[in-house]
């Protein structure tokens, strides 16, 4: 009788895994760009200290702030697909709360806190019950609408500045919290942007998340599936205009002044342009865009190290052009952006 052989190719198995066993995957370059950026910030306060120099601390305020606004602006414009050119206004909302309160002599921080997102709350519902019912160039407009609308009214504000602006007479009171310590503000500003990041992740693989990814792929076909898309929508829009004025009343306390420009719809263009830079409906792309763009404005504005002089020259007076073809070239040759463009190499792997 004869005898069959079967013969095995040496090698690892290509068999799936046994049941409930778990695979494990070595962390991708998009966790650890972000594990470094995160531990980065972190240290940043020990090295102003260490240098004696706290303008690098206050930058890295200033760029940890923008990041949080457009981390809220991207949960409805990455994640939901809806372009709003007018979530300055609610920067502007958190910003006049600490201004107006503390004119008034009223300087303890929960009660701006409070005042703040109840405010900005109220603005946004209204807004949205309006503005949601559009799509598209509408939806833009309409946003932008309301925000130059807020825009004229706090130009308006005599007793608060006007268009000159009002200089706060101290930092909110937090009692325990001394936002009036530089080192204080910075690490409170981090931690909002590290619980917002954890919150987010959380709600964009939620049910309320999965509702808006599918009304920015098909609306009509979620609202057929019987889901309430007007209400997600709105929700998502009132939480993303909640976190600009978050931000809005940190840039109020880093800045220790209040303007109408925080409302003016370029505000909300640069938001835009660091979603787009760092990768649109990512997580941490906004933060990564907030970095890469206020990095590349200061370096440019400031004289663009190791140019030449003739060069230097010309970059630093022509800054804006020069940092918008950077925008351009990296928008055409990373359509997903710069921490998008990570994500989507890493999901294309096996």
């Amino acid at each position: 009788m004869a005898k069959h052989i079967t013969l095995t190719a040496p090698g690892p198995s290509l068999a799936p895994p046994a049941t409930g066993t778990v695979v494990r995957r070595a962390p991708g370059l998009r966790a650890i760009l972000a594990t470094v950026l995160l531990a980065g910030l972190a240290g940043v306060p020990l090295l102003s200290l260490a240098t004696g120099e706290s303008y690098t601390m206050t930058l890295v305020s200033r760029m940890m702030i923008f990041a949080l606004a457009a981390l809220g602006l991207n949960l409805i414009v990455g994640f939901g697909g809806m372009v709003s050119f007018g979530h300055a206004l609610y920067i502007g909302v958190g910003a006049y709360a600490v201004g107006i309160l503390s004119f008034h002599g009223i300087t303890n921080g929960w009660i701006h806190l409070a005042v703040a997102l109840g405010a900005g709350a109220a603005l946004a519902t209204l807004i949205g019950l309006v503005c949601l019912r559009v799509s598209g160039i509408g939806f833009i407009m309409i946003t932008l609408a309301f925000a130059q609308m807020m825009y004229f009214a706090a130009v308006g504000l005599k007793q608060y500045g006007g268009d000159d602006g009002y200089a706060l007479p101290m930092r909110s009171d937090f009692g325990l919290l001394d936002l009036g310590n530089d080192v204080v503000l910075y690490y409170v500003i981090l931690a909002v942007l590290c619980a917002t990041l954890l919150a987010f992740h959380r709600l964009i693989h939620a049910r309320l998340g999965m509702v808006l990814r599918g009304c920015k792929t098909n609306e009509r076909r979620m609202r057929a599936l019987g889901f309430q898309t007007l209400r997600a929508r709105l929700a998502t829009y009132v939480i993303s205009a909640l976190v600009c004025v978050l931000a809005g009343m940190l840039l109020a306390n880093l800045a220790r002044f209040v303007s109408p420009s925080y409302m003016q719809w370029s505000v909300s263009g640069e938001l835009i342009l660091m979603i787009v830079l760092g990768g649109a409906g990512s997580l941490m792309g906004p933060v990564v865009g907030a970095v890469a763009w206020l990095s590349m404005e200061e370096v440019l504005s400031s004289g663009a190290w190791g140019l030449p002089e003739g060069l230097r020259s010309l970059v630093s007076t022509h800054w804006l052009g020069v940092l918008g073809l950077v925008v351009v070239l990296a928008t055409l040759s990373l359509k997903q952006g710069l921490y998008g463009w990570l994500q989507q190499r890493e999901e294309k792997q096996p």
